[in-house]
Order: structure tokens, then C-alpha cells, then sequence
């Protein structure tokens, strides 16, 4: 079964690129007690890519503030990742990277979210937020012509946070210090009238 919202995450175990080192045996399960947002994309050295990657990590301080982990994956080897980030940003390249990059070479990874486009043999855009208990709270999943938007992943983080740690839910447009509600007929109606 393919990773699905409230359902424990997928580990997995692989070779990532770490601060500029190779780590072997790299697993999600390293990060139980944050919350992790993992998220794949289909090839290092093309073109929406590193847009996504360089938004990720200039943000990464947004994340560590929200006790996050960011974690990249693509089908490219360890090696591809290292030369991609020894690449300079005017280059094409995501030099400065501040989060892993996992290599998924046998794209058992890709398949196990549901994100490998078989035929093509690389990920879709697929962006999963994994709670500190390792269950699945959120997922996107985009065509590979469209990136991701950052401040959406750092609002649906804090969300995330909130519902966990109040009990309530989050309205549609729901940001971090607004009015959430009760999941209940009174509390929708309480929120409405606040409105």
C-alpha cells in the first residue's frame, strides 16, 4: 500500500548526501520526535528543481524553528546529489544545500509513497509532512511542471502544531495566531459568528 494520510510513514533506509558527506544507511525513522517534511523530485540538474530545493533550504531556519526536518529525495545516485551541490546557484546548482538529499537509485522509495512514474522512471513532485510519531498528516502530490510554495508547506507545519496541540481543527486559510474551532456543530457556529 502506497502512503496514505494518517498511516504510519514508509521508512526506509539509503545513501544521502549529509553536509557535503555520504551517509549510508540513512532512515526516516532517525528523526522520530520531529516532524519531517520529505518530499521528492524527479531529477538533480534540470529546472523547477532547484528552485524548489533553494526556496527549501533558505527557509530551512523556518523549519528548525518548527522542530522540522527537510528531507529531499530523487532517483539520482549520491554522486549526482554531490556534484549538483558543489554546483554554484548562477550555475544551475543548489550550492549551500541545508537539508539531506536521498538517493533513491532503485526508486523503491518513490514507489512505496506512491510518487514513481514507471515508464518515465522518476518521481512526481510528491510532499509528505510526517507528524513527531511518524504518522502521515499531510500530502501533495504536483505534475513535475509545477513547484511547491514554501510558505503553503510552512502553514499547513504550523497546522499541523496547532490541531495536535489544541485539539481544534483549522479552517480553510487558516494561519498561524488566527481563530481556529471546535470540531463540532457549535463550534463551526461560533466561529462563523467571530467572523
Amino acid at each position: 500500500m502506497a502512503a496514505f494520510v494518517t498511516q504510519p510513514a514508509p521508512d526506509f533506509s539509503a545513501t544521502a548526501l549529509v553536509n557535503g558527506q555520504f551517509v549510508d544507511n540513512f532512515t526516516l525513522s532517525q528523526f522520530q520526535g520531529k516532524k519531517v517534511v520529505l518530499f521528492f523530485y524527479p531529477l538533480d540538474f534540470t529546472f523547477v528543481c532547484p528552485t524548489e530545493i533553494l526556496a527549501f533550504s533558505d527557509a530551512i531556519a523556518e523549519f528548525k524553528a518548527r522542530n522540522t526536518e527537510v528531507v529531499g529525495v530523487s532517483v539520482d545516485s549520491q554522486f549526482s546529489h554531490a556534484a549538483w551541490a558543489n554546483t554554484d546557484r548562477k550555475e544551475g546548482g543548489i550550492k549551500g544545500l541545508g537539508f539531506p538529499l536521498v538517493s533513491d537509485l532503485n526508486k523503491t522509495i518513490a514507489e512505496s509513497y506512491g510518487v514513481l512514474l514507471p515508464k518515465a522512471g522518476i518521481a512526481l513532485r510528491g510532499l509528505f509532512i510526517v507528524n513527531t510519531k511518524g504518522i502521515l498528516k499531510h500530502i501533495t502530490v504536483n505534475d513535475n511542471s509545477l513547484g511547491r510554495n514554501v510558505e503553503e508547506v510552512l502553514r499547513v507545519l504550523d497546522a499541523v502544531d496547532f490541531t495536535e496541540q489544541y485539539g481544534e481543527v483549522c479552517p480553510a486559510n487558516w494561519k498561524k495566531g488566527e481563530k481556529a474551532m471546535k470540531p463540532t456543530a457549535d463550534g463551526l457556529k461560533a466561529y462563523v459568528a467571530g467572523k
